[in-house]
């Protein structure tokens, strides 16, 4: 079972890792099986990204607040349903539908098949080269404001939804998908901000029902996790959003590729297991 210890570490993890393009629950799994610790499991992950989802409500509360209230009102005022705040609202649900039926359909295999540290490891190299990739083409131009659309809206859906397998990241992946699109560094960072709470409060709630039960963790250290890993991970945006304003992708690319041939080499040479 996870300790007081272990859950520490793991929330820092958690909070560290959650808005960088490196994929949280790939270091979550890594780490715990590295230590010879239980694998934490989906369930325990789901629900210590709610205190990360919490940083990212606290740190864009006014863009939140002006989402949902004028979203909101456009649905009985028609004259506000074009107004860039209420379709954001509309963009921001369309886009967490990939992940939501995704998420449902094969909920027992992200419980258990991608959760096997060779095709973490994979993971961890490939997407990381396809940002280097969307990162070295991109034209750092649009804005959320102005240019971002149904279609647009869409593809970054579809993007987080491959973040269900620890490895690929769901800011790396959206963030990619939006440089890709032509979005400035920083503005695509927002979106999959944005993009992620409706996921990711309906994933860890539903999770919640599992802690505690089987060889899920206990509520206990369940907690502890999710508190540290908002406090750090209030830090980790500020310092994100400022460091891509003004650099590119290239450290984290590189830290990826290293720690997916690390992940691999561990395993082949029997250092610690693939399955939890």
């Amino acid at each position: 079972m996870i300790g007081w210890l272990e859950a520490i570490v793991l929330g820092v993890l958690q909070g560290l890792t959650e808005f960088l393009p490196v994929s949280s629950s790939a270091h979550v799994r890594v780490v715990s099986a590295f230590f010879g610790w239980q694998d934490p499991g989906a369930a325990f992950t789901a629900v210590i990204q709610l205190g990360t989802e919490t940083a990212v409500l606290i740190y864009f509360r006014k863009r939140i607040w002006d989402t949902v209230s004028t979203w909101t009102r456009s649905l009985w005022t028609p004259a506000l349903r074009q107004d860039q705040a209420a379709k954001m609202g509309w963009f921001v649900i369309a886009g967490s539908v990939p992940i939501g039926v995704l998420g449902l359909a094969f909920k027992e295999q992200i419980e258990t098949v991608v959760r096997d540290l060779r095709l973490v490891g994979a993971c961890l190299i490939v997407f990381g080269l396809l940002l280097a990739v969307a990162d070295h083409f991109a034209r750092n131009e649009l804005t959320l404001d102005k240019h971002l659309n149904l279609p647009h809206a869409l593809t970054y859906g579809l993007a987080q939804s491959l973040a269900l397998i620890p490895g690929v990241s769901r800011s790396g992946g959206t963030t990619g998908a939006g440089l890709l699109l032509g979005y400035r560094r920083e503005e695509a960072a927002e979106y999959s901000f944005l993009l992620a709470i409706p996921a990711v409060l309906m994933s860890g709630v539903l999770e919640l029902f599992e802690i505690g039960e089987g060889r899920a963790p206990a509520w206990g250290p369940t907690i502890l996790a999710t508190i540290v890993s908002f406090a750090v991970g209030y830090a980790a945006i500020a310092w994100f959003l400022r460091y891509i304003a003004t650099h590119r992708f290239t450290g984290f690319v590189i830290y990826r590729v290293l720690l997916g041939i690390a992940v691999i080499a561990l395993v082949g040479f029997g250092v610690i297991p693939a399955t939890g």
